[in-house]
């Protein structure tokens, strides 16, 4: 393994920014797009189920199907990175909005009726209190988005889209075993390494939670 990085090491390095370009793009869309539709399901009791609903059907979709039926629907091609960034903003928006969701109805209501009385508007008790209460959950739940999405990269390589999966195709139609060894590691690690950073990110943010 450490013969074929050596030899190769411009291809696994391109195939590793890739992979890290198509894992982390979604995640930055679905997060920005997460935060709205949680609070809106929040806001509003009566979307809470229907949203939780749809996003439950959307996560169901195989991602090689919807990798492939993408371009139908956006006009791209077959082979675009765009259908990648796509799909997984969609799964991390399905699975992010919940948690969302999830993360301020968790808040106290009497927290919430403290901030009012204390002469918080809407918006800034959103951001100053009930949005720094939830962020743990917020987090857990970006977590699991981030490690999936770094997993579901490499299902794109069966359609030709870059990343560590192009490893494991170039392997398999090899019969060389060092690249598909050399991509299942590295998605092992550049998975651990963000899972450790979100980690790090929330002891730093919630100080709170570690006195607790």
């Amino acid at each position: 393994m450490i013969q074929y990085l050596t030899n190769n090491h411009e291809i696994v390095w391109q195939a590793l920014q890739e992979h890290l370009y198509l894992a982390l793009l979604p995640i930055l869309f679905g997060f920005a797009i997460s935060l709205p539709l949680g609070y809106l399901a929040v806001r509003f009791s009566w979307l809470y189920h229907p949203l939780i609903n749809t996003f439950g059907v959307l996560y169901s979709i195989p991602s090689l199907a919807l990798f492939v039926f993408l371009p139908v629907i956006l006009g791209t091609k077959v082979l675009s990175p765009v259908n990648v960034v796509v799909a997984l903003t969609v799964y991390t928006v399905a699975l992010l909005a919940r948690t969302v969701a999830d993360g301020l109805r968790s808040v106290d209501p009497v927290v919430v009726q403290a901030a009012t009385a204390m002469g918080y508007r809407r918006t800034r008790r959103l951001i100053d209190v009930e949005l720094p209460i939830a962020l743990p959950v917020v987090l857990a739940g970006l977590r699991v988005a981030t490690v999936s999405n770094i997993s579901l990269v490499s299902v794109g390589s069966l359609i030709g889209i870059g990343g560590l999966g192009q490893l494991f195709t170039r392997g398999f139609q090899l019969f060389y075993l060092e690249p598909i060894l050399v991509g299942i590691v590295l998605s092992v690690v550049l998975a651990a390494i963000a899972d450790l950073i979100i980690v790090l990110v929330q002891r730093a943010v919630t100080p709170w939670t570690r006195a607790a």
